[in-house]
């Protein structure tokens, strides 16, 4: 073997020799593989010795390769099915170990072999006797090939076997299942006994609920007789499972302690850790646990980046469709939450936390929250929008606009091309747009502003309650040690750091001369020593700064075009309403600016759906080569970069129409080009605040129907179709068996991966930034977002119970940077809902017409007071409209939207001190709007406790009961330690009295000091 093993190596040095330690000696790899097998002797049996009866000759192809397979491993599969729970794949082939990981990985299958080997008989024969075996190609390039696949194949089962030895070194136990219905899968089943869970239960500080129970401090006759109340109104909206309805008893908790078992209900072990913190322990071990026989450490994010293993995932409770399905927890999610017809009722949160997690918990309980603080923000915005349809015909300016006997020609849109047009014609813009400019929406933005801050408040307040409930206050230990974990990829790079200094090192020492023997021993002490090295350096600013660099660069290239393609679609509107005027149908002229901007919002949504996937694929780029340390790092670097992308990319065309649309237009006579050639557009005669409305509603909409929920529900149909598709490729009969054998981790391997909650709370933050960003134009936006969240919510939940693997949960008390990104995006709507108000809309020129300029104190005249005069005879050369008499008569005079002096004054066309004031006016409403608001936000946020105080007190109550608890302990502790010594003095006496030994006195002594030593000890 050591021959055969060496002719191998000679072929594959000079490819492998960077990348792999073990083809430096084959004397390291006889012995690593010596040790492997015995070890898989030892511990992979599941069945008694007395039962192998496998002759090693048998298997010389396997033994040689590696490790020996024990017949009970190979004929796993054979094992008759005892119990129905075996065959649904949860437990090992003993019926009785629960399964609580999967480990996934490829198998390559050579003819009648499970696997192909560098050192198998059938190769070694084949390459020898010089004959070719069937179905082989003879080509020397492809023979080499297939021995280079070979060699990363047994690589990869090398690294397999030292990492699942190192699993069994702590206590773990493991089962293989390489016959299974997935081709070219196999599965390592591993299970925690209860001494590896109370281990790793102590070491992680896992609070258990003890059998100490207390009863919760009800609050006053008054407020309980209410929450009775409401509880039995509510009572038809709660879900139909165990815990939904609130409890007044409470088990006290307490970090799990060995020492302390006799606290807990150990009564049935099988019970006390759920699944979910069973399959908690034994992530934290596959992270802990590492390979170091390569050139650095390599944990199970590295072994999966590698593709050593292809997965890794805890096992799903069951099935969760069909009538004759045994009930679990993942039915009973299927059917109480991840069902449409439960739309109106409470989520289970508890269930959601009890079966994925408390991250994933805390964000389906945020979600909830946020989906009821939006009913009331919903009911005010259809009352405000109720307003402006109510009050629409006594509003006197759209009145005036309306009115063809002004007879008021306005000036044209475009050159050339278009012609003079009468104000009347924009008589249904102008209705339109009082029912979103209108003093209600003044109110309606101040609310807005009060209710983001009642909802962060809400929100502190509910995620208390749960903490306490779950206990996981006093959590923040935890959290640093998980804080400090170095990710793989980070350790990766800091090894070859350290290398890359250890060889300038060498190279600038004088060559001594060595043995052979020698340098393989300082080569293998190296690679052995990778964890220590990778503990000694640590990467700078000065490793990181290409990929900083690369970071501005690259993200501000995506602003940029962000810019440009707003700009582009901006010169299509502009071409676009140049060719609709030449139109001689008059329907079509008389529409130009609708179809205009509808056309320009879809583009401009086509175009954001696209540069939304890219971005986030950049983002995650852009945060992978700055190689952060930890994955609470990662995950915040990859969000900041990703909400500021996808945020730009949304709100940018928005922004536009906002604040920049017909602020830079010049006037008739000068007007302002893009490029010498494009006149940039204006708003209508009513303002901007229509076109604004239109393009928010279109863009959130589109978004939350397209990206959110067709992708959502079309994405997963279209799998399952192809699946089907396949399936139809094989015969019924053979399907439906093959259905009938799959076992759990077969069944739960073919789910969708679980990437993260990063997509699912980046959507609700650029809803809530539509939400309340703008919504002094679009008050129905609170509404439509609220039918958006209750399907959301329950198509999360279909996806997370029945089309995703189960995620491993993840223990967390908060939100983590979502929290302040919400009050981020809170603050900044404040600012710009006062700009909104102020210069979008036409609120503030009314008012400083009603109360400086109007003759009579109402808005009679306010339409012709805001519209200038121009003399048709200034227009430049060669822009002046070609069809001057579309209307049946010559234009001397036409009107337009500014505050400019008549061209019959000395100062013509200069800005008037009206629009001064009005800019004085706007920017002190600015001001005062945003001080204020942000104040009684403030006053909000003082005003209310972030802690409930009921909470508070139970939190004392839990610490003075604990204590009280210990107290009573060893007190009865004490009592035992007193007796015990009475008794022992009293037999001391008796025995001097009677028989006086010279050794009755030193043993005396020595069980005294033995038990002050206990008593020390357990104090």
């Amino acid at each position: 073997m050591d021959k055969n093993g060496m002719d191998l190596q000679k072929f594959s040095k000079g490819s492998y020799k960077e990348n792999f330690c073990y083809t430096n000696s084959a004397e390291y790899l006889a012995e690593l593989q010596k040790t492997s097998m015995m070890k898989r002797n030892e511990k992979y049996c599941t069945l008694p010795d007395k039962d192998k009866g496998v002759d090693i000759i048998n298997i010389k192809g396997i033994e040689d390769i590696g490790y020996v397979q024990s017949d009970s491993m190979i004929l796993n599969s054979l094992v008759p099915q005892r119990d129905s729970t075996y065959q649904q794949g949860l437990y090992f082939s003993d019926a009785k170990r629960r399964i609580d990981f999967i480990l996934a990985y490829h198998i390559k299958k050579h003819g009648s072999r499970k696997h192909g080997g560098r050192h198998g008989n059938n190769t070694i024969s084949s390459v020898k006797g010089g004959q070719q075996l069937p179905g082989k190609n003879t080509d020397p390039e492809i023979a080499a090939h297939d021995l280079t696949a070979d060699y990363h194949e047994d690589d990869k089962r090398l690294r397999r076997e030292e990492f699942e030895g190192r699993l069994m070194e702590t206590g773990l136990e493991l089962e293989k299942d390489e016959d299974t219905k997935t081709p070219g899968i196999g599965y390592v089943k591993i299970h925690a006994p209860w001494h590896v869970l109370c281990r790793e239960a102590e070491f992680m500080k896992l609070k258990m609920p003890t059998k100490k129970v207390y009863e919760v401090n009800q609050s006053s006759n008054f407020v309980e007789k209410i929450n009775a109340f409401i509880s039995k109104v509510t009572e038809p909206l709660h879900p139909n499972v165990d815990g939904a309805k609130v409890s007044n008893v409470k088990h006290l908790s307490y970090p799990f302690s060995r020492e302390k078992q006799h606290l807990f209900d150990l009564t049935d072990r099988e019970s006390f850790f759920d699944s979910k913190t069973r399959s908690t322990i034994v992530y934290e071990i596959l992270k802990r646990i590492t390979c170091t026989k390569a050139k650095y450490s390599m944990g199970i994010t590295s072994l999966l980046a590698n593709g050593v293993y292809t997965a890794a995932y805890p096992l799903h409770d069951g099935d969760c469709e069909g009538d004759d399905t045994e009930q679990n927890d993942r039915k009973v999610l299927w059917e109480e939450w991840a069902s449409y017809s439960v739309f109106y009722k409470y989520q289970p949160i508890n269930l959601v936390r009890k079966y994925f997690g408390e991250k994933i918990g805390l964000y389906f309980a945020w979600l909830g929250v946020y989906t009821q603080m939006l009913i009331p923000a919903s009911v005010v915005g259809i009352i405000v929008f109720l307003y402006g349809c109510a009050t629409v015909d006594d509003d006197i300016p759209s009145m005036e606009m309306c009115d063809e006997r002004n007879n008021i020609t306005m000036c044209p849109l475009c050159d050339k091309t278009c012609s003079y047009w009468k104000l009347s014609t924009a008589c249904a813009t102008a209705r339109a747009s009082h029912l979103f400019d209108n003093p209600a929406t003044v109110f309606f933005s101040i609310f807005m502003a009060l209710w983001a801050a009642m909802f962060m408040e809400h929100w502190k307040r509910r995620q208390m309650r749960l903490n306490y409930k779950w206990d996981l206050t006093g959590f923040e230990e935890e959290e640093e040690a998980v804080k400090a974990h170095p990710r793989a990829e980070y350790e990766a790079k800091v090894m070859q750091k350290s290398m890359r200094k250890d060889h300038k090192v060498k190279k600038k020492q004088p060559e001594v001369v060595e043995e052979r023997t020698n340098k393989w021993k300082q080569t293998v002490q190296t690679a052995m020593a990778g964890v220590k090295l990778t503990e000694k350096e640590k990467l700078t600013w000065r490793d990181r700064l290409p990929a900083y660099t690369t970071n501005i660069v690259m993200i501000l290239f995506m602003i940029g075009l962000t810019f440009a393609i707003v700009f582009g679609v901006i010169l299509y509107r502009i071409s676009t309403a140049a060719a609709l005027a030449m139109s001689p149908n008059p329907t079509t002229r008389s529409n130009v600016r609708v179809t205009v901007t509808a056309t320009a919002v879809i583009i401009n949504l086509v175009v954001i759906l696209i540069l939304d996937e890219v971005y986030g694929s950049i983002a995650r780029w852009l945060t992978v080569i700055e190689v952060p340390k930890t994955d609470k790092s990662f995950e915040e670097r990859l969000i900041f970069k990703a909400f500021i992308l996808k945020f730009v990319n949304a709100f940018t065309p928005i922004i536009y129409v906002a604040f920049f649309k017909g602020r830079f237009v010049g006037r008739p006579g000068k007007y302002v080009y893009a490029f010498k050639s494009f006149r940039m557009e204006e708003c209508a005669p009513g303002g901007c605040l229509m076109e604004l409305c239109i393009q928010l509603s279109i863009i959130m909409l589109g978004k939350q129907l397209i990206q959110n929920n067709l992708f959502e529900i079309g994405i997963p149909k279209l799998k399952k179709l192809i699946r089907y598709i396949k399936s139809k490729r094989q015969s019924a009969q053979e399907e439906e068996e093959r259905e009938k054998k799959l076992q759990r981790y077969e069944t739960d391997y073919d789910l969708e991966p679980f990437v993260g909650l990063t997509p699912e709370y980046m959507e609700m933050m650029i809803q809530f930034g539509f939400v309340t960003l703008f919504v002094a134009s679009f008050p129905l936006a609170p509404l439509f977002a609220l039918l958006n969240n209750i399907i959301e919510i329950r198509l999360d939940a279909k996806k997370f119970v029945g089309e995703l693997r189960r995620p491993v949960a993840v223990r967390a008390k908060d939100i983590g940077i979502w929290y302040n990104i919400l009050r981020g995006v809170g603050k900044l709507a404040v600012i710009i809902n006062a700009f909104v108000i102020s210069f979008t809309s036409d609120f503030i020129p009314r008012l400083v017409y009603l109360y400086m300029y109007s003759p009579d104190g109402s808005m009679h005249g306010f339409i012709n007071q805001t519209l200038s005069y121009f003399n048709v005879s200034d227009f430049q050369a060669g822009t002046e409209p070609l069809d001057s008499l579309q209307l049946g008569f010559r234009v001397d005079v036409c009107r337009y939207k500014d505050y400019r002096e008549p061209p019959w004054t000395p100062d013509e066309y200069e800005i008037t001190k009206q629009f001064w004031s009005v800019l004085a006016a706007r920017l002190a409403f600015v001001i005062v709007f945003q001080n204020l608001v942000m104040f009684m936000s403030d006053f909000v946020d003082w005003m209310i406790p972030d802690i409930p105080k009921d909470i508070s007190e139970q939190i004392h109550k839990e610490k003075v009961l604990m204590v009280d608890l210990f107290m009573k302990e060893e007190q009865g502790k004490l009592q035992m330690l007193e007796t015990l010594l009475a008794k022992t003095k009293e037999g001391k006496g008796t025995e001097n009295c009677n028989n006086h030994s010279p050794y009755s006195r030193p043993r005396s002594h020595k069980g005294s000091t033995t038990s002050l030593h206990s008593q020390n000890d357990d104090a």
